[in-house]
This record gives C-alpha cells, sequence and structure tokens, in this order.
C-alpha cells in the first residue's frame, strides 16, 4: 500500500502554535528568575541564555541531517520526547544548576522541532510553500504573545506551574506528531529500494551559483538577530535609564505581537504577488529593520519614538521572516531541504546567542548611541552585499 504524502497543513500549525506557546512560556522570565529567584549575576544569567541558544543551534544543525537522511517523522518525535522530558524535569527541578541543565535540554529538543516544523512545510501539497511560511510565522507568532501573556498571570503561583502548564502544551503537540506526522515522509517514503541496497540515494547537490547568494541570506540573518536580540536584552535597560518604566518596555512588545497577527493575514493574502517580488521583499525588510534603530538614536524618553522604532522593526520582520525560508527552500535542491533549513534556523539562534553579548561590550566600552549606529550601518552593509551577489549570481 502506498505511504500518503503531503503533510496536511492544519496539524503542520497546530504544531507549531503549541511548540512556541510551550517554549514562549519560559524564556521571558529566564534572566529574571536567574537574577532574582536564584540570585545569580547578569553575567551568568548570559551565559546561560548563550548555552541555551548554542544548543538550539546544535538541535538544528543535528534536526536537519536527520530529516533528511533518517526519518522525519522520528525526528521530530525525539525533539518532542526532549522537550517534554525537560519541561517536566524543570517542573520538579527548578532551582541550581537543574535550571540551566533543564534549559540546554528544552533548547536542544527545541531546535529539533523547528527545523523539522519548517522542513515539514515543504511537504505540504497544493498549497505554495511560501504561503504555508507565512502561515507558520503568524501561527508562532500567535503562541507566543499569547504564551507571554499567560506567563505573566500563571508565575504568581509559583515557576512550577509555569513549567507543567508548557509541560501539557508539549504534551499535546506529542500527540499530534504522533497522530497526524507519522506517514507524512515526503519524496522520500515512495522511494524503493531494492534488496541489495537499502541506502537512502545520494542527495543532490547545491549548485556552486546557488552557494553565495544562500551563505550571504545566512550571514544577513545572523546580523539581523545579533542587533534584533538588543530589544529583548540591553534595550529594557536602556528605557528605563531613560526615564521610562519596565510597563513601557513591556507594551512595546505587545505592540509587536498585535502588529504581526494583525499584518500578516494581509501579507498572505497578497502572497503570490510578494513571492514574485521576494528578493526586494527582502532588501526592504532588511533596510526597515537597519532603520528602526536610527529613530533609536533621537528617542531619548519620548515613548512615542519607541513605540515608532518598534512597528519600523516588526514591518519589516514581517517582511523578512517568511521570505527567507521561502528564499531557502526555492535555492535548495531535493533531499537537503532539512540540511539548508536547519542552516537558516542556526543562522537565527546564533545571532541570538551573540547579540546580548556583543550589544552589552559595545555599551560598556562606548555608548548605547554607537550600538544603534553600528546596527544600522552592519545591516545595510550586509543587505547591500547581499543584492549584489544575488545580482551576480542569480540574475
Amino acid at each position: 500500500m502506498q505511504q500518503q504524502t503531503g503533510m496536511p497543513a492544519k496539524w503542520l500549525f497546530a504544531g507549531s502554535f503549541l511548540a512556541n506557546t510551550g517554549t514562549s512560556f519560559i524564556w521571558p522570565l529566564t534572566t529574571i528568575y536567574l537574577h532574582d529567584t536564584l540570585g545569580k549575576t547578569l553575567i551568568t544569567a548570559g551565559l546561560v541564555l548563550l548555552c541555551n541558544s548554542l544548543c538550539v543551534v546544535l538541535g538544528n544543525t543535528v534536526g536537519g541531517y536527520l530529516y533528511d537522511r533518517w526519518s522525519h517523522f522520528k525526528t521530530i518525535l525525539v525533539g518532542s520526547i526532549i522537550v517534554i522530558g525537560a519541561s517536566t524535569f524543570l517542573m520538579f527541578n527548578n532551582g541550581w544548576p537543574a535550571f540551566p541543565i533543564g534549559l540546554v535540554m528544552l533548547g536542544f529538543g527545541n531546535g529539533l522541532n523547528l527545523t523539522c516544523i519548517n522542513s515539514f512545510a515543504t511537504e505540504v501539497k497544493n498549497q505554495r510553500t511560501s504561503y504555508i511560511f507565512n502561515i507558520l510565522y503568524f501561527m508562532s507568532n500567535l503562541g507566543m504573545v499569547i504564551g507571554t501573556l499567560m506567563v505573566g498571570y500563571i508565575l504568581p503561583y509559583g515557576i512550577s506551574r509555569v513549567f507543567a502548564v508548557s509541560t501539557i502544551l508539549f504534551i499535546i503537540f506529542g500527540a499530534i506528531v504522533v497522530c497526524f506526522y507519522r506517514n507524512h515522509e515526503g519524496e522520500r517514503a515512495n522511494i524503493s529500494h531494492n534488496e541489495h541496497d537499502n541506502s537512502l540515494p545520494k542527495p543532490e547537490k547545491l549548485a556552486a551559483a546557488k552557494l553565495w547568494p544562500l551563505f550571504s541570506l545566512l550571514f544577513n540573518i545572523v546580523v539581523l538577530w545579533i542587533f534584533y536580540e538588543q530589544w529583548q536584552s540591553n534595550i529594557a535597560t536602556f528605557m528605563v535609564e531613560n526615564g521610562l518604566s519596565i510597563k513601557h518596555y513591556s507594551s512595546v512588545w505587545t505592540l509587536n505581537g498585535v502588529m504581526i497577527v494583525l499584518i500578516q493575514p494581509f501579507m498572505t493574502y497578497f502572497d503570490e504577488w510578494l513571492m514574485s517580488h521576494l528578493h526586494m521583499r527582502l532588501y526592504g525588510g532588511l533596510s526597515l529593520i537597519g532603520a528602526s534603530f536610527l529613530v533609536l538614536i533621537v528617542a531619548g524618553n519620548h515613548y512615542f519614538l519607541f513605540l515608532t522604532a518598534m512597528a519600523i522593526l516588526t514591518i519589516g520582520e514581517i517582511l523578512v521572516n517568511p521570505a527567507a525560508s521561502t528564499f531557502v527552500n526555492n535555492i535548495s535542491p531535493m533531499g537537503q531541504k532539512g540540511r539548508f533549513l536547519g542552516a537558516l534556523a542556526s543562522s537565527i539562534s546564533f545571532g541570538r546567542a551573540l547579540g546580548p553579548i556583543i550589544g552589552a561590550v559595545v555599551i560598556q566600552y562606548v555608548s548605547y548611541t554607537s550600538l544603534f549606529v553600528i546596527a544600522t550601518i552592519c545591516i545595510w552593509l550586509a543587505v547591500l552585499s547581499f543584492a549584489g551577489i544575488n545580482k551576480h549570481y542569480l540574475s
């Protein structure tokens, strides 16, 4: 009997929503919990976050390899088991050093799951892959908005309750994986092997002319997330030093979530047009993210300017993130989708790992203003090089 091919989109979206909601219960409180509850320094908290991000990178890389060369279903099943186990461990063991141990386990499992979900998106039939990536981006951000909102209400009842809820979400995610992801091994599921050769077919190689555009995009993503991460780390301190409150900082992120939830459906509606202008979408989005830091240079204690900077950043983010996945999918050969989408996820995680440390060094030895200027220059230079490389190799 021939195996069914093609991932049902609704279960892919449900998995993305649950996985991201469960994760977003944990990352917003990591620094505060380590510093205020466990009494660790901010440097220690930063190192824990670095280790977590590096484990996500490792999970992305391993996940991409296993997805292509082992099994789609078994890879994401392993990832779901790891996140369930790590979250359960943290529910009962959230002191020191159990907390960072659980976090790195969780990071590795999340890395596996993220790469698999993005790779499964390429297996959805009867829909443009760009459309699927747009919806995935919407669902993942909706999960993050809901998760970060709920954690504020659950945390007063204790950290164990937070991990209990995340464990429940991961268990539901695992159940969906077992029930609906099992029979979707994509093209490889239909490949016949003779009795003398049980090895997997050799994957297609990426053409040399496409390597440079791919590497250039991945470099842009690393640079982007190094500076995007300033919003999740150092800009909170910058706002407080300028007389604004943590409540002001939180509401800036509320704006980010609301804009993504409201604007992304319109982006999905115009997906066909945006797909035909994929390169310009990437250039425009990256340029907007760079421009958002120029607003911070003059923001001072003007709350409205922080909102303006976040609005520009969010529009750029909405343009870039789904388009980057589509670009990588389009350029990747069959049999290596997982590998290269895993490389994209690793670039995001690597940039997020480096961001807080690079930002802290620039702020300590120079200034916040210099950090914002450097962010704009680096992002814009990376975009220009990306455009030049694409024109040379893909035109």
